[in-house]
């Protein structure tokens, strides 16, 4: 691994660990050393390298959330009034638990959120409530998604 003005080279040996755990981050480090062909204290050590340069940072358990519920997702193109709204509209956006991701964008809109709901009717609750009533929100336009039809990790 080379490290130069906030990029980071990786090698052929941090690759191959990368894929199986972007795979499956719970790969055992006994298979990591087999298919690297380097000894599991090696695995071990670059492991800690990759997210001593935050290449990696924990691992996570994928929740299905339609198991669970959450049918629809959508996502909303946030206006605000003035762009200085900004860092207390994602704090109160935050306080909304169905709100899974906030970027800040170019373009016309402020603020682009991705929520999961139960319903449409949930959807338009969460809307009428608790979105259009953040400070600053002027108006908002909604895209529900009929179909996720890719997710996916950055390749390696």
């Amino acid at each position: 691994m080379k490290i130069s003005e906030q990029t980071i080279a990786i090698d052929g040996i941090d690759k191959i660990i990368l894929r199986l755990l972007t795979q499956d981050a719970r790969t055992p480090i006994i298979a990591l050393s087999k298919a690297t062909g380097i000894s599991g204290a090696a695995v071990h050590q670059r492991l800690k390298k990759l997210e001593k340069a935050n290449v990696i940072s924990g691992s996570q358990i994928i929740l299905n959330p339609k198991i669970l519920g959450f049918k629809t997702m959508a996502f909303i193109g946030i206006y605000l009034d003035k762009a200085i709204r900004n860092p207390e509209a994602v704090k109160q956006l935050a306080q909304i638990d169905e709100v899974i991701e906030c970027h800040y964008t170019t373009g016309n809109w402020s603020i682009f959120v991705k929520l999961l709901c139960r319903d449409n009717e949930h959807l338009m609750e969460l809307l009428n409530k608790k979105i259009q009533s953040v400070e600053g929100v002027s108006r908002t336009e909604t895209f529900i998604s009929l179909q996720q039809q890719l997710n996916r990790q950055l390749s390696v």
